[in-house]
């Protein structure tokens, strides 16, 4: 319960929020839900929608009042995710601003970062990319090369990031480097805050199966970030950023279990001839409602996000090839099923591998021996 004497009650807050949704579809100045990654298309349309969100109150929430948030409890947050859900409204800009630098910033910065970066957030003006996987380090993330040296009141950057969100549009970018390259694997990694803007920093999008330019790849060529930009103490950025990955992984909630009922809801009433395709569905719905329960009864920690994260990207992934063998022919068309199923495949990648997934669950939630590393 919220020990704030000013707050409203959730039910008041519900009310409000819905009512503030409501309005904003009505006259088509929201912006539809789209999950973690923004389409490019939408950019224009999130921003004003996150002003529009800041505006009214509904936006950072939890966060303090003194940094442009409401001073609530997290459970607010939450109310608004769900309202968000309900109407299929995208309940903030992007995941990686609002919910990775901003989260991060909030735990591990110092006032200056707060004061610094946090309000611009909230309101929009400033968009956050995640400057983390490189060619050869994706879901293996403590194997990465970039590097950044001291040099006097600054950090020369070099090296190559890879699957960055929305890079081409951000202002700023939460990266990894490595500061002490004598340490081998997570030691001797920090967490910076890059302007985007710094010359060396060179943006490149790439170009999807869908036709789409969600994500780049950025080349670091002696780049220099000031000292103060460092999160968190200097080769300490890895558990900032283990932090900032059960955000990612963990950040739905009960707006992530109510876009699974209506995915559920869609599943049932496809239809087929094929008895075959019939019973594949049904196996399909089956783990669903398993993936549901366990998100109504499952607490915290990165092995039951890591859980969720998994069920979800599997499930979403053998649920786009099955409707597209049910389309037929059909299934080979332009359009917006044909863009979900080629989508599809990322989503077990993003966010870290399905088989990075496993091994946190094997290693943390069931005791197994660790992988063997080299």
């Amino acid at each position: 319960m919220d020990t704030n004497p000013a707050a409203p009650s959730h039910d008041e807050f519900r009310a409000a929020a819905a009512a503030f949704i409501a309005a904003a579809v009505e006259a088509d100045e929201h912006c539809p839900g789209f999950g973690a990654i923004m389409p490019p298309a939408l950019h224009d349309r999130a921003r004003a929608w996150q002003r529009r969100v800041h505006e009214a109150g509904f936006a950072g929430i939890h966060w303090p009042e003194e940094y442009g948030g409401r001073g609530l409890d997290r459970s607010y947050t939450a109310i608004w995710s769900e309202e968000c859900a309900k109407a299929r409204v995208q309940p903030y800009l992007n995941l990686q601003g609002l919910i990775l630098a901003g989260e991060a910033i909030l735990r591990s910065g110092t006032d200056e970062q707060k004061r610094r970066y946090l309000p611009s957030t909230l309101s929009g003006e400033t968009l956050w990319c995640q400057l983390f996987s490189e060619p050869d380090a994706g879901s293996d993330l403590a194997g990465l090369k970039a590097t950044a040296v001291r040099d006097g009141e600054h950090y020369v950057l070099n090296g190559q990031k890879v699957w960055c969100s929305n890079g081409q549009f951000a202002e700023q970018g939460i990266l990894l480097a490595r500061t002490d390259p004598t340490e081998p694997g997570h030691r001797g990694i920090s967490f910076f805050l890059l302007d985007m803007a710094t010359p060396g920093v060179d943006v490149r999008p790439l170009t999807q199966m869908t036709g789409d330019q969600e994500f780049c790849e950025v080349f670091l060529d002696d780049a220099e970030t000031p000292i103060d930009t460092l999160l968190g103490p200097e080769h300490g950025g890895w558990l900032v950023a283990m932090e900032v990955l059960q955000d990612e992984r963990g950040s739905s909630g009960a707006s992530g279990l109510i876009s699974l009922e209506r995915r559920l809801a869609y599943l049932a009433s496809l239809k087929g001839d094929d008895p075959v395709l019939g019973d594949e569905l049904m196996k399909l719905l089956v783990r669903g409602h398993a993936l549901k329960a366990m998100l109504m009864r499952s607490g915290a920690g990165p092995a039951a996000a890591s859980a969720a994260k998994l069920l979800r990207t599997e499930l979403e992934f053998d649920a786009e090839l099955l409707e597209a063998t049910l389309r037929g022919a059909d299934g080979m068309l332009a359009g917006e099923s044909t863009d979900r199923m080629l989508y599809a495949p990322g989503m077990k990648i993003a966010g870290g591998s399905s088989e990075i997934q496993r091994n946190i669950i094997g290693e943390r939630l069931l005791g197994l021996p660790r992988e063997p590393r080299p």
